[in-house]
């Protein structure tokens, strides 16, 4: 997700084995659960490459994930515990000083916080594993352009108004916010076409 490996690049189990100092089997293993994800593709007798990155792909992702995102909030909203409550006001808080400073590191491992608890307070499986398999093609996406083509603090208010949402126990203004980030990923995703690298 960290484009520590760059898309088209080719890999193979012993490169990394020894670049990871483990063995063949978890790194086969992890693998696996990559193509799943498809962050990898396995070429069955030429290697693995890891997965490019396409707008137009991305452009997709973000229809189902814009149904999902929606959903994810207003179920946290609705099923949260006050104790998930009070964690959504304290990431709330986090995303705007990340905002305020400008620091996409805090952000991102915000970010990171927020989706989980998003997931784990909407108490909905189905909705969990889906959300688990595109959130790493959407931070591999962000991760390649946020620098050229995204306004981070403004990424970080919205997600600060969906934790707000779902902190007050709004289902309707979390699905709101959702849509509201929603639009603004859609924006930055079109944005990198005319981005130049």
């Amino acid at each position: 997700m960290r484009l520590e490996l760059p898309p088209g690049s080719a890999v193979s189990e012993a490169i990394l084995s020894k670049r990871l100092r483990i063995g063949r089997t978890p790194i086969r293993e992890a693998l696996q659960r990559l193509a799943r994800e498809r962050l990898v593709q396995i070429l069955p007798r030429r290697g693995v490459i890891v997965s490019g990155i396409d707008v137009k792909a991305q452009l997709r992702l973000l229809e189902v994930r814009r149904e999902l995102e929606r959903q994810v909030a207003r179920s946290a909203a609705r099923r949260a515990s006050a104790e998930e409550r009070g964690r959504f006001g304290a990431l709330a808080t986090a995303f705007t000083k990340a905002a305020r400073t400008g620091d996409d590191v805090a952000f991102l491992r915000t970010d990171r916080d927020f989706n989980e608890l998003c997931l784990k307070a909407a108490r909905n499986e189905f909705a969990s594993t889906a959300m688990q398999l595109m959130a790493s093609l959407s931070r591999r996406f962000w991760f390649l352009h946020y620098k050229q083509a995204a306004d981070m603090p403004e990424t970080a208010r919205l997600h600060a108004d969906i934790a707000l949402a779902i902190a007050a126990g709004d289902p309707d203004a979390a699905a709101r916010a959702a849509d509201a980030l929603l639009d603004n990923i859609e924006t930055f995703t079109r944005n990198t076409v005319s981005t130049d690298f």
